[in-house]
């Protein structure tokens, strides 16, 4: 198994990218600041959840390297 290619990982990144799609979208084309800072939150919980599904055992084992 390669860097990254762990259920936590996949999770982490698709959340983040959900986040900051929100954000991006949040700004078009009036800035909608509250959808904005909800997308910014999103994104950052992403390394949180990532981090959490990793000591859940759901990451590599980087022990097996």
């Amino acid at each position: 198994m390669s860097h990254g290619s762990s259920p936590a990982a996949w999770t982490a990144v698709l959340v983040c990218l959900a986040g900051i799609t929100l954000a991006g979208v949040a700004l078009i084309p009036n800035p909608n600041w509250i959808l904005f800072t909800v997308g910014v939150v999103i994104t950052l919980l992403a390394g949180v959840i990532g981090r959490v599904m990793a000591a859940a055992g759901l990451g590599i084992d980087r022990s097996a390297h």
